[in-house]
């Protein structure tokens, strides 16, 4: 009984890869932004990447973090999805398309309480059911950690690289190679590190050696800022905006999409 159950298991996981694959036929590359611990600014890093490449080329940012979705915080949201077909049709904003679970909640504090296979049933219902049309980059800003919806996510969608953010405090280091080696071991590559929040109060160059530990590129450092928190206060990605911290993430955008090539 249990050898079925298993064979039915690996069965609808298939079957559910394949529709994905073919509702993601028409995005080129899939990236996710990852992080090891909460609140090293995994997605300010997902938004202002997803932002800089929309300048160019068409992008959608999927806010994986169903229990605490910020994206639409960060960007200054408030409209829910609408629906047609059957499809969900993501909200435009910045040139991008968004589809963040906040959208889905009748109040910004509403509480998600749902056990991981909830999660990662739903994650797989939206990778399947948004209308995502052509893109040139679909961004996903994962959860910290390592459990549900993060593996969800790397078996379901395969994505054509991993970004890690870390902040430079040993906590946020160790957990920050956790999540590099749980890529590492499904197969998904690691394009690289960003150091965020990095200067005198956290230091600095943390980012620097666990990439070098996990052999892979130190795509950059962002120094602390008031500025970003006031762009993220106003819904506005700070890359849009014009002080030198922007030229500092426009440089780790381009070497991530040099990364791909």
């Amino acid at each position: 009984m249990d050898k079925n159950r298993e064979k039915e298991a690996r069965e609808a996981i298939k079957e559910g890869r394949e529709r994905i694959a073919r509702n993601l036929n028409g995005v080129k590359y899939k990236l996710a932004v990852m992080s090891g611990k909460g609140g090293v600014g995994k997605t300010t890093t997902a938004i202002n990447l997803a932002a800089f490449l929309a300048k160019n080329h068409k992008v959608s940012i999927l806010d994986a973090d169903i229990d605490c979705p910020n994206v639409n915080k960060f960007l200054g949201i408030h409209k829910r999805f609408s629906v047609k077909g059957g499809k969900i049709i993501p909200v435009e904003k910045f040139g991008m398309k968004v589809v963040s679970f906040a959208s889905f909640q009748e109040r910004e504090d509403q509480a998600i309480i749902w056990r991981g296979p909830m999660l990662s049933k739903v994650l797989m219902e939206v990778l399947e059911k948004v209308e995502w049309g052509e893109l040139d980059y679909l961004i996903v800003d994962l959860p910290p950690g390592t459990s549900d919806a993060p593996l969800t996510i790397m078996q379901m969608l395969k994505p054509d690289g991993i970004i890690i953010v870390t902040t430079p405090q040993d906590a946020a280091l160790i957990d920050a190679k956790k999540s590099a080696n749980m890529a590492k071991k499904l197969d998904v590559p690691v394009l690289g590190v960003v150091e965020n929040m990095a200067g005198d109060i956290f230091g600095s160059g943390g980012g620097e050696r666990i990439a070098k530990d996990l052999d892979v590129d130190f795509l950059g450092r962002l120094e602390l800022d008031v500025r970003i928190s006031r762009s993220t206060e106003k819904g506005i990605p700070f890359v849009l905006e014009k002080f030198e911290k922007t030229g500092e993430f426009k440089r780790i955008a381009e070497r991530i999409s040099q990364n791909l090539m």
